[in-house]
């Protein structure tokens, strides 16, 4: 039989109910409060936490915290940094898709402000660059949307809002202004650097 109860004491491992926290896989959710429930003679407290957008509760062991990587919303110096990363020119490595698609799921899921900024900023095209794949496209707007979550938890302000600043700190980088045919002949270049290695890898089959 299990029973559960709500602990009177709203605070534990410096986790207290009503703050926001950032929940590596699922992204920024609020702590609603702490239950200790008892299993089979056995008392385990739990952090239950909801992630209102995605209409889903979790209910988190306290001694798992660590291991699952929950952490509080990013300081100010980490927000910044994150924001200065969109300014920077895109890193994109000259190998299969699919690698990169799961480095980029690998940074999304990391729960990490710097790492997901990255992949927004490598997978984000202005209007002056082609159009993303269906694939990019997905990646981008999962990073986007944990960014933008985030963003919007630490200044206060709402995901619309917080959406634009991203988008306006990428508009900064370089390439990201008008049309510049190099734009065009580097995504060419990267396009062919993709396909030769699958080639060599159909011959060797």
């Amino acid at each position: 039989m299990t029973t559960t109860k709500k602990i009177s004491t709203q605070a534990r491992l410096g986790f207290k109910t009503g703050e926001h926290i950032v929940y590596p896989s699922h992204g920024v959710g609020r702590i609603t409060s702490i239950e200790e429930q008892e299993v089979a003679g056995f008392k385990l407290e739990l952090f239950v936490i909801s992630f209102e957008k995605d209409k889903m509760t979790l209910r988190v062991p306290v001694p798992k915290i660590a291991t699952v990587g929950m952490r509080k919303l990013s300081e100010a110096p980490v927000v910044a940094k994150a924001l200065e990363t969109l300014k920077g020119r895109a890193r994109v490595k000259r190998t299969m898709w699919s690698r990169r698609a799961q480095e980029y799921e690998a940074k999304i899921n990391s729960g990490d402000l710097i790492a997901i900024s990255e992949v927004v900023r490598d997978l984000y095209r202005s209007d002056a660059q082609p159009e993303q794949s269906y694939s990019e496209r997905q990646l981008y707007e999962a990073a986007l949307d944990r960014m933008a979550r985030e963003l919007s938890a630490v200044e206060n302000i709402t995901e619309t809002e917080s959406v634009k600043m991203i988008e306006q700190n990428l508009q900064k980088g370089p390439k990201r202004g008008a049309a510049k045919v190099e734009d065009a002949e580097d995504v060419e270049a990267e396009a062919e650097a993709e396909i030769e290695p699958d080639m060599e890898a159909e011959q060797a089959a």
